[in-house]
This record gives C-alpha cells, sequence and structure tokens, in this order.
C-alpha cells in the first residue's frame, strides 16, 4: 500500500489531534506534496464530515511562516526572544551536558519536565518522554489542569469514566448541557442536540455566562459561579418531595438511596436560589421537567470541576440519573468522560518499570510556587505540548520563575510562544500531520490511527524522535529506547486488560483508520465502584476524607475583592493555540470582559470602554460588553491571548493557583477580582 508520504496529489484521511473532545476524523487534500485544504470525513460515525473553523484553517498554522524551522540558542536576556540557530547535535549535546552536571551536583530530581495536550496522540504525549523521564529519575509532573477534580468526582459516584453514547443521543428528548460551552468546544455535542430537537428534544443550558451555546438553547439558567453542586441538590429535593424517582432502578442498581432522601431535604428550593441566584419556580421548572422526561441526557463541562469544591459539584451532578433511572434508557444519562473505553496499554507504552525509586512529584497548577522553591529547587524545566508562560494559573508568579538565570529551559514547540522566549534552548516541533500516532476520543467511543502525510517541517522533530535522541546523548542503553513508532504503537495496543478494546489491534487499526470500542452499552453490569453500583452514599469518599453524600461545599472566598471571575475558552483558539494567526485572531477581534449592567453603573463603565482587571496577583486590559449576559457579581473573559508589546492580555496574571479538592485538580474559575475604567490611553496621551 502507497504510503500517504508518498502521494503527491490526491486526498488522504487524517485525525484531528487537538485537545477537544470531538475529535474529528479529516481529509486532507494535497497538491505537490503540500495539504492545502483540510475537510470533515463523511465516513466518519460521529462526527459525519463536519469540523470547526480552527481545524479548517489548520494548513496555515502547518505552512506558517514563523515556524521554528532549526534548533534555537538563547543569546539575550530571558523573555527576550533573542536567539541564533545551532544544530541537532549542538543542541542535544548542550542539554545532556547540562543535565549530566545537574546529576551529578545535585540529582536527577532537580529536572521537571512540563506538558499537556497540545497534541492529543499517545506518542506524542505520553510515549517515549515517559520512559525517558522514568529512566532518568527526574521529577515528575501531576498533569492536573483539566479535567481531573471532576473526573475523581464522578467516579465516585459511577466507578470510571463512562457515560452515554453519542451516538444514542439521537433518541434523547431532554439535552442538559451544564457548564459546556458545547458550540465552542464540543461542536458535534450540540449538532446532535439541534438535530434532536428537531424530534421534539429540549435543550436546556445552566452555565454563568450566556454564550452561543446559551444563546442557542430552548432554556438558558444563569447561575452562580461554584453553585452548581446546591443546584443539583435542589433538584434531588424535588423528585424525592414530589415522587419522581425510579425506585425500582434505585434498588436495583444503587446504594445510598434512602439515606440521600433524607439528606437532600435540608436543601429546599428556598435555599438552593439564595445560594445559586436561580429563582425558586426555575428550580421547580428544571426539577419537573427533568423528573418526567426521559431519555434525558446530562453533559457535564469543564466550567463546574475549576472551583475549589469542583469534584465534588461533578459527584454531585452525576447522582442525578440515577435518580431517574435514565442509564438503563437509551439516549439516557449523563456524559463527563468517556475516556476509559478506550484505555491502551499504559505500561507497555510507558514503562514504569524505568523508575528506579518513587519520584518527588510537582502539581502543574502550582508551577510558579515550584520553580521559585528555595529549599531543593528545580533547576532545569523541560516543556514540550504546552504553553504554561499563558496557561497556568498566578502566571506573573510563573514568569518570575522562568525568568530564573540559574534554570536551565528547554522547550520543544512549532512556534516561540511566550513561553519559548525565556527558553536556554528551543528545539522545532512537527505538526500532527508530520507524525504517527494514534487517537482516542474522549467524547465518542472511536479509537483512531495517523499515518504521517507530509514530511517534517525544515528542520523540525516529532517528540518521540527527540527523546530518543535525548536518551542516547545520556547513554541510555534500554532496547525501549530503540522501539520506533511503530512498534511503539503495536505495544500500546497488544496485551489489553479493556475489554472494550479486544477487538483492536496496531494491525486491524491501520487497516480500518477508526474502531469502536466494544460493550459500551453493559454500564450498569459493569460499574467499577467498591459496591459494584452506582453509589450515593460513598464509604470510599468517607474514607478519603469526604462527606460521604453529595454536599454542597462553597468555594473559598480568597480575598475581599467584589467579583467573581471566570476566564472561559472562547470560540476561535483553543487554549492558545491559534492566538498567534491573524485569521484566528481577526475573527476574535479582541480580549473581551462581559458584565452585568448593575456593576458596571456602579462604576461608572459603560459598554466597549476599555477597563482594567486586577487582584493582588496582577492585572489585565480589556474592552468590556455591559449588558445582561452574566449575573450581579461576576464577570467572564474570553480566550488565552498572547501577549502583544504595550498590552495587557495575561489573564492567567489573575487566576489563583490553589487546587482543587479532588485531584489536585485546578480552580481557575474560584478568583476574585474588581474592574475600573482604564487609564493607559490617558496615559499614553
Amino acid at each position: 500500500m502507497q504510503s500517504y508520504l508518498e502521494i503527491e496529489n490526491g486526498v488522504v484521511p487524517s485525525v484531528c489531534s487537538l485537545d477537544c473532545p470531538d475529535q474529528c476524523g479529516l481529509l486532507l487534500h494535497k497538491r505537490d506534496g503540500k495539504i492545502v485544504k483540510i475537510e470533515g470525513d463523511p465516513e466518519h460515525p460521529v462526527t459525519k464530515g463536519s469540523i470547526c473553523n480552527k481545524v479548517r484553517h489548520m494548513s496555515e498554522r502547518i505552512y506558517d511562516q514563523n515556524r521554528i524551522t532549526t534548533p534555537l540558542k538563547r543569546v539575550g536576556q530571558k523573555g527576550d526572544g533573542k536567539f541564533v540557530p545551532i544544530s541537532w547535535t549542538e543542541a542535544i549535546e548542550t542539554i545532556t551536558d547540562h543535565w549530566k552536571t545537574l546529576i551529578s551536583e545535585v540529582g536527577p530530581e532537580s529536572i521537571l519536565p512540563y506538558s499537556f495536550y497540545a497534541n492529543m496522540g499517545k506518542l506524542s504525549s505520553k510515549g517515549m518522554d515517559r520512559r525517558f523521564f522514568n529512566r532518568l529519575g527526574s521529577s515528575q509532573l501531576d498533569r492536573t489542569i483539566c479535567s481531573v477534580a471532576g473526573e475523581v468526582g464522578y467516579n465516585y459516584t459511577m466507578g470510571g469514566r463512562y457515560g452515554t453514547d453519542p451516538e444514542e443521543m439521537t433518541e434523547t428528548k431532554l439535552f442538559i448541557l451544564w457548564g459546556i460551552n458545547a458550540v465552542s468546544t464540543n461542536m458535534h455535542q450540540m449538532m446532535i442536540a439541534q438535530k434532536a430537537r428537531k424530534n421534539g428534544a429540549k435543550i436546556v443550558v445552566i452555565d454563568v455566562h450566556k454564550n452561543q451555546t446559551g444563546r442557542m438553547a430552548d432554556w438558558f439558567i444563569p447561575i452562580i459561579p461554584g453553585t452548581d453542586g446546591a443546584l443539583a441538590l435542589g433538584i434531588m429535593h424535588i423528585l424525592y418531595e414530589e415522587n419522581m424517582v425510579n425506585q425500582s432502578f434505585l434498588e436495583d442498581y444503587t446504594i445510598g438511596y434512602e439515606a440521600l432522601q433524607d439528606h437532600v431535604k435540608n436543601y429546599t428550593p428556598q435555599m438552593v436560589s439564595t445560594i445559586t441566584g436561580i429563582p425558586v419556580e426555575d428550580i421547580y421548572s428544571l426539577a419537573r421537567m427533568y423528573g418526567t422526561t426521559s431519555p434525558s441526557m446530562i453533559r457535564i463541562g469543564n466550567g463546574p470541576q475549576h472551583h475549589d469544591n469542583g469534584g465534588m459539584i461533578v459527584r454531585t451532578i452525576a447522582c442525578l440519573p440515577a435518580l431517574t433511572g435514565q442509564w438503563e434508557v437509551t439516549g439516557g444519562g449523563a456524559l463527563k468522560s468517556n475516556a476509559d473505553y478506550l484505555t491502551h496499554n499504559i505500561a507497555a507504552l510507558e514503562h514504569p518499570n524505568l523508575l528506579k525509586q518513587p519520584p518527588r512529584r510537582f502539581n502543574m497548577n502550582r508551577l510558579g510556587d515550584a520553580l521559585l522553591e528555595e529549599k531543593e529547587p528545580i533547576r532545569s524545566l523541560y516543556v514540550y505540548n504546552s504553553n504554561p508562560a499563558l496557561v497556568a494559573p498566578d502566571a506573573n508568579k510563573v514568569r518570575e520563575g522562568l525568568a530564573r538565570t540559574d534554570l536551565f529551559m528547554v522547550v520543544h514547540d512549532l512556534f516561540l510562544t511566550d513561553t519559548a522566549k525565556f527558553a536556554d534552548i528551543v528545539l522545532p516541533a512537527t505538526s500532527a500531520f508530520e507524525n504517527t500516532d494514534f487517537y482516542t476520543s474522549f467524547w465518542h467511543h472511536y479509537i483512531h490511527i495517523q499515518e504521517p502525510v507530509i514530511p517534517p517541517f525544515e528542520d523540525s522533530k516529532s517528540n518521540p524522535d527527540v527523546f530518543r535522541l535525548l536518551a542516547q546523548g545520556m547513554g541510555f542503553e534500554e532496547p525501549s529506547f530503540r522501539d520506533d513508532d511503530q512498534e511503539m504503537m503495536k505495544q500500546a495496543l497488544s496485551n489489553l486488560t479493556n475489554p472494550h478494546l479486544s477487538e483492536v489491534t496496531y494491525e486491524s487499526l491501520k487497516e480500518k483508520r477508526f474502531m469502536k470500542a466494544s460493550g459500551t452499552n453493559t454500564i450498569l453490569h459493569n460499574l467499577q465502584t467498591p459496591s459494584g453500583k452506582i453509589e450515593l452514599y460513598s464509604k470510599q469518599m468517607e474514607l478519603d476524607g469526604y462527606p460521604a453524600l453529595p454536599t454542597y461545599i462553597p468555594i473559598i472566598q480568597d480575598s475581599d475583592y467584589p467579583l467573581l471571575y471566570v476566564p472561559t475558552a472562547n470560540h476561535n483558539f483553543l487554549n492558545t493555540i491559534f492566538s498567534n494567526n491573524e485569521k484566528h485572531i481577526k475573527m476574535e477581534k479582541e480580549p473581551k470582559l462581559f458584565m452585568n449592567l448593575h456593576d458596571a453603573e456602579l462604576r461608572g463603565i459603560e459598554d466597549k470602554d476599555l477597563v482594567r482587571i486586577w487582584n493582588d496577583r496582577g492585572e489585565c486590559e480589556m474592552t468590556v460588553s455591559v449588558g445582561e449576559h452574566v449575573l450581579p457579581g461576576v464577570v467572564v473573559s474570553l480566550g488565552l491571548w498572547a501577549d502583544q508589546t504595550g498590552e495587557k492580555r495575561l489573564v492567567n496574571a489573575l487566576t489563583p493557583n490553589r487546587v482543587a479538592d479532588m485531584g489536585g485538580g485546578a480552580t481557575f474559575f474560584s478568583g476574585r477580582v474588581e474592574v475600573s475604567v482604564s487609564h493607559s490611553n490617558d496615559e499614553e496621551s
């Protein structure tokens, strides 16, 4: 079979690599060996040929004139972005010589990797890199910045990352999109809901901001940030009070339903209204709609979990489908993540056996603290698949740490990002379409293979290739560092203990391009909780120091600043990816802050004013949109914007680096700020 690399002109299949639940099937059009057009693959069973603008314009990112083409060495001050080209040989020797010196002087735990999922490929994000740092004996990173708090909370209730199959949602009659701007971050979920609406389904959106998804809903319910758990408990109160629970389901498939019934008597609609800002009559209407509509499905987004109480919020919401028996109805239930249906052979890919002793660990949400630690400090940072100078919370503290003159820093990326400007060595990275890899969705139930479509751009290299070179430079002789990408993929898809991938092998995946996990409609008979049932009462939570029953716990008020600040995603960026692309910047126009009219009038702020947002951690400036998009006492911004000279756009300068109640998750949405009219223009004039 002809490789995709050999096809100069034609159309070849691929898959989207972005950190997005949809993981779309793609068709790449090639002309003279280059990708000239990207469109959706109509044969994909879930995404069916539809893709977002971010992916549609991906070829511009691949061939961007600002891509790094060769390794670079810093010649200016950290943060200035002044570099000179060097060879790969010099780059690898510089890195490994420095690390060998550090290891001999202070030990390998002085070195810390920092990465996330700018590329969701398993080889690119958690393959040879894990082998390398395990063997090196470096400090290890807890990658908890995104979904872990909610996953831990959901798992206490359901036993794993299992939820409703999107392909069954055509049967759903009520969609509750809870804390997710699906139009921008899970577009096919919204498309499925809209299609079902033509057959009578209703779409309810619960969120802190009336975003694009909220504007397209049949009913938008604004809520005070961090109070979602109270709303879920109030719904339970009404379901029990008005006999809308499915008693036979509760008896057969749950534990703790009687204790829960007694517990939620405390969460009266009147009390819940005071907590959430939702009128009492709306709480009753929502509970009755949920209790009398079947199938109903709750799509739990990332929003609720990015609070101090995020794990408990998701644990609480996850109890709702059991009360009405939605798990035994096609198209019913809930979906936080479906990732566990597609778990590969992690040990075979990552080789934890290379670790000689338990490593020192750092939570990625507290990178600033880690870099500024005076006792046994981090002396070298290796960054890939991430841009912590923009994405990490308490960003001014992070940048202070990155600017340390005694910190030897390496960044592997496609572009000279805000983080890369602090590096000593910058390495050019390949794009996903230049790699061999495989991908698993955390929303639908499909696994995909990615074969290289174009050769590496200029002198760029993939993550696995760079770590092979680093292993060679460090003198590592283990055979696992000589495995090529195909062999690593075979290992990851062999000797699987996951029954849902029993039919998947490297060979079958290569032949079919994408395959669906099997047996995904048996969730009630394979619950992985300690009891084997849905745990409305969790003894394990009690042992772990949490309330055994779902409980509302307020977020921490970390200061006297009056406004809760929620920095959400925008439509045309994905975290910081595309934030340096002129087309996407023009589509987004400018950083924007949404503010309630009441709060604006109190501060003498008018619509479209340039405003200053600040707290003790930092400040930034945005154009304000005044109206009823958010409740009083709440402000919401959109997107992570790359720095530009003279403009204050660093929204994560405002966010706390506290960790959430479960899993060490991020608390981006539990910070507080003040807002005033900016005088920057006055100062300039």
